[in-house]
């Protein structure tokens, strides 16, 4: 050690003696209650201490009861979440989700040609997740666009009909142009955020 540390390490255990030397000397031995003032205090103690564990066994139970619910609501979640429509993109989801509409289009009997696509723009659906939607154009009886929606509604995705349009009908055929969006739910991190723009 050079001779500067020597002296700091000297200088601070002197510093340190002199306040144990002092806190010696100033603190005074605490004085006894006498054995009333001591059964009394512990009796104090004694039921805080119950009336602590009480409160601590209440929170626990409310505790445990808050975790169940949180499991459950957990479960119920992701059960639900199974139908969004996974894809690394926005027009991944889109489509997947026209790929869905032709499948239903094709098992249809008699099957029904989609004649006409137009992808949307994707948006919100809420905070937590997004939505992407397409639409189709084809030709079909009444009772065909009944059967496709019926189709549609029985999916595992989360996909639903926006809006339906109706063209001049085919009194022969007994037919009609639809033009059909449907909409699917997808992961909220597909939809891209908006800019704000601040002037």
């Amino acid at each position: 050690m050079t001779g500067r540390e020597r002296r700091t390490v000297l200088i601070g255990g002197a510093a340190l003696g002199a306040m144990l030397v002092y806190w010696f000397s100033t603190s005074s031995p605490p004085s006894d209650p006498g054995p009333s003032t001591r059964t009394v205090s512990d009796e104090g103690s004694v039921s805080r201490a119950e009336l602590r564990v009480n409160n601590l066994r209440r929170a626990a139970a409310g505790l445990h009861a808050i975790e169940a619910n949180h499991d459950q609501v957990a479960a119920e979640l992701a059960d639900r979440e199974k139908g969004l429509i996974q894809a690394d993109t926005a027009a991944q989801a889109q489509a997947r989700l026209l790929q869905i509409l032709r499948e239903i289009a094709h098992n249809q009997n008699p099957p029904l040609e989609i004649r006409q696509t137009e992808l949307g723009q994707a948006l919100s659906f809420g905070d937590a997740y997004g939505q992407v939607s397409v639409s189709i154009s084809m030709e079909c009886s009444p009772a065909q666009l009944v059967n496709y929606i019926a189709y549609l509604s029985a999916q595992k995705e989360l996909i639903a009909t926006d809006d339906i349009r109706f063209g001049n009908g085919n009194l022969k055929n007994k037919t009609a142009p639809v033009r059909l969006t449907v909409s699917a739910i997808v992961p909220r991190k597909l939809v891209p955020e908006k800019k704000t723009v601040s002037f």
